[in-house]
């Protein structure tokens, strides 16, 4: 029996009648059929097995004793083929792996093209295997891969069956960190739709091409010399082009044998000089230290927090909807009770600081409102329960704030009554009444110069709109196929939308549209893993960089974005040892660009607020870094009112210079005097002439043969014989002898190699 791999509930069985037959599976509470959905008539013997095709559907082979039938189920009349001599089951394109009745278990490997002997062959021995049981096994049975427990590192499970049960077995890699989806041990897996029908199958099927043999690994049990290629392959030219972007490409030229050449591009990836951004936490001593009753349960649309230079505000899960206010010149041990926060009446929908006004906090809440808070110079002393201002239109809960990056005391805001409002804050009226959303609004997002306002949709649609000329989007286009969350940014300066969100499988991902064509789609997109948080996007437009994470993730992604192919250049990721509930970034004149910052963050934990800090690796720190650190926008200083931004006018920020007074830019770093190599001792000892090398060579030999004029220990011995005397000195006068033979043949032989 088999099931479908395209409907679950399909099963395929064969029996000793000689019929094969479909069954359609009902749910586990309800009956099942009594008769099947389809029955086949093969006749062709008894049936041994059938099989469904792994990218067909309904496509089913069979197995009987005189030949092997395939069948499309939707026709009961024939099968598609009935003749042949072999049938296999698939492991790889020229591959299949065989089982037979020998006592000694063994598992084969034979290729298709060649069925003489196979390829390889492993014994299993006799023993029981790794997995011991407690019941008799009667037969084995692997779940699917989508069906796996990924977030365990579950590889495989498999389900035994026994006499009276079915015991599932599960095989886990085991890792340190098993809350995350752990890439190298799932690939890309096969899914549940077909490729093509049977019908389809059947026309575009062709004979199998003659295929040359793979060379036979050398064994002893195969001593066939290994077979010599027909001929010498052509010599190739390589070339290597060098361009201003982020690419290297290659050319490779195949000379053929009529001398024309063949050129491939070959392209070995992007590069990029922020590929090894390094995030670290700071000292302990900057650290906000003992934040008791944070509030967990922010919606998904709520980044969970929010800071500037002097402040950060964190919903607390107090009653009456509390905010924290924490200074950030005071970092350290907060008190254990006592801390005055914002007494915002109800639960915090959303936050989010005054771009140009560091003390005025804007607060959602879940009644509708919109409250605005004003921290008191040198932060809060006390507990405060009347907001300077509040905003009224919304009929129901709203998703998120967002204040105008360019115009002062300008607000946008998105409720569960589909619409999105604009506030003049100076005025305390609603100014703009924005339609068209069929579904609830995930994210806004503001373009760079303020005209435009992106928004990501629930009913799977990203628009553009225009508020000053219409209420309805002036582009729409579809956006990412799941539905549990999802983040717009502008990037690439204005020029494209960057979504992070979900895709029908639940994997997190990336998607890049073009501004100006959001109805073609997505023009990239990237599969970053599988987690149920939203990933929260922080684009730097400086570096073009995008760093990203989640509520409960202990990884944040980085991303360089490219308007080009591929698009996303992913770069080196950063790890906390403990989840975090979030991140929030500060303006760039807060990165020390003495140790090459080009972000620095906030990350809230359980009880901390710690200061992150990301660099990029660079040798001469002591010179500034002007690749990195071009001039900046003064986003903290407004380009022009909500008024003159409602009545037409546009704006810009100014821009600055990062670089200390005391810094060389690197580009401007005198060049570096090369050092002076000294030579070789070989170099010097040429240098010398014949006689100093000959007597260098005559004393070195002296000096280890020793001077034999020296007394001889026997000379200190008396009562010596007569004959004893003369052998003594005969040997003395041997080795005199020997000595200045030694003496000349090494001066003749010291000439002659000296000249």
């Amino acid at each position: 029996m088999d099931f479908s791999p395209f409907d679950e509930s399909l099963l395929a069985t064969c029996s000793g009648d000689e019929t094969v037959k479909l069954w359609r599976l009902r749910d586990p509470e309800s009956a099942q059929p009594s008769e099947a959905e389809l029955t086949l008539h093969p006749g062709h013997g008894k049936l041994e097995l059938v099989l469904f095709h792994p990218t067909s559907s309904g496509l089913l082979a069979v197995g009987a004793t005189n030949s092997p039938l395939v069948w499309d189920t939707s026709r009961q009349d024939a099968p598609l083929a009935g003749t042949g001599t072999s049938t296999y089951n698939t492991l790889h394109k020229s591959f299949m792996c065989l089982s037979c009745t020998m006592r000694g278990r063994e598992v084969r490997l034979w290729d298709s093209r060649k069925l003489s002997s196979s390829v390889s062959s492993a014994s299993l021995g006799t023993a029981n295997g790794h997995c011991l049981t407690d019941a008799p096994t009667r037969g084995v049975c692997a779940v699917p891969k989508l069906d796996l427990d990924v977030m365990s590192c579950e590889v495989v499970r498999v389900l035994q069956l026994t006499d009276s049960h079915i015991v599932p077995i599960s095989y886990q890699v085991p890792r340190k960190v098993c809350h995350e989806f752990h890439a190298d041990l799932y690939p890309d897996t096969v899914g549940a739709t077909p490729a093509m029908s049977a019908g389809e199958w059947w026309q575009v099927a062709v004979p199998p091409r003659p295929a040359h043999p793979l060379p036979p690994r050398a064994s002893p049990l195969d001593s066939s010399p290994a077979p010599v290629p027909a001929r010498v392959p052509r010599p190739y030219r390589v070339c290597l082009v060098h361009t201003d972007s982020f690419f290297f490409v290659c050319f490779v030229f195949h000379v053929l044998p009529n001398g024309d050449t063949v050129g491939t591009v070959i392209c070995p990836g992007p590069s990029t000089k922020f590929r090894h951004i390094q995030g670290t936490v700071m000292h302990r001593d900057t650290h906000i230290t003992n934040i008791r009753g944070l509030n967990l349960t922010t919606p998904g649309e709520c980044d969970g927090f929010c800071a500037n230079s002097k402040h950060v505000a964190v919903p607390l899960a107090t009653s009456g909807g509390q905010i924290g206010v924490f200074e950030r010149s005071k970092p350290g041990r907060q008190p254990d009770t006592n801390v005055p926060t914002f007494q915002n009446s109800v639960n915090v929908a959303d936050l989010c600081w005054d771009p140009f006004d560091p003390h005025r906090l804007a607060v959602a809440g879940d009644d509708a409102k919109i409250r605005l808070w004003q921290v008191p110079e040198g932060g809060l002393v006390e507990t405060l329960t009347e907001p300077d201002l509040i905003l009224q239109g919304h009929t129901e809960k709203i998703y998120s704030i967002k204040f105008h990056p360019l115009a002062s005391g300008l607000l946008v805001s998105s409720s569960y009554d589909l619409t999105v409002r604009l506030w003049n804050l100076d005025s305390g009226d609603q100014v703009k009444l924005l339609t068209g959303h069929e579904d609830q609004v995930f994210a806004m997002a503001w373009s760079p110069d303020g005209k435009l306002l992106a928004t990501v949709c629930k009913d799977g649609k990203v628009r553009i709109y225009e508020p000053r000329k219409s209420a309805t989007p002036v582009q729409e286009g579809p956006g990412p196929g799941g539905h549990r969350g999802a983040r717009i940014v502008w990037v690439c300066e204005g020029k494209y939308l960057l979504v992070s969100g979900f895709n029908v499988q639940s994997e997190r991902g990336l998607y890049l549209f073009s501004a100006d064509s959001l109805s073609s789609g997505a023009v990239g997109n990237i599969n970053v893993d599988v987690s149920p948080s939203i990933l929260i996007p922080f684009y730097d437009p400086d570096t073009s960089v995008v760093i990203l994470t989640g509520k409960g993730d202990t990884r944040v992604h980085i991303y360089e974005i490219v308007p080009e192919s591929p698009y996303f250049v992913e770069c080196s990721s950063f790890n906390t040892p403990e989840p975090h509930k979030g991140l929030a970034f500060l303006a760039k004149t807060e990165c020390n660009v003495q140790d090459v910052e080009i972000a620095v963050a906030l990350m809230l934990t359980k009880t901390t607020v710690e200061p992150v800090s990301f660099k990029v690796p660079r040798v001469k720190k002591e010179f500034f870094q002007d690749d990195v650190y071009p001039d900046t926008t003064i986003c903290w200083e407004p380009a022009l009112t909500a008024a003159a931004w409602l009545s037409g006018s546009n704006g810009e920020h100014k821009k600055m210079s990062l670089k200390p007074k005391d810094m060389i830019p690197v580009s401007e770093a005198p060049k570096e005097v090369p050092v002076k190599k000294y030579m070789p001792s070989s170099y010097y000892l040429e240098e010398k002439t014949d006689e100093q090398k000959k007597d260098e060579l005559l004393s070195a030999m002296v000096a280890k043969l020793g001077n034999l004029d020296d007394p001889l220990p026997q000379e200190a011995f008396e009562g010596v014989d007569e004959d004893e005397w003369v052998c003594r000195q005969s040997t003395n006068h041997y080795s005199h002898f020997y000595y200045r033979s030694i003496k000349t043949s090494l001066f003749f032989h010291s000439t002659l190699s000296i000249s």
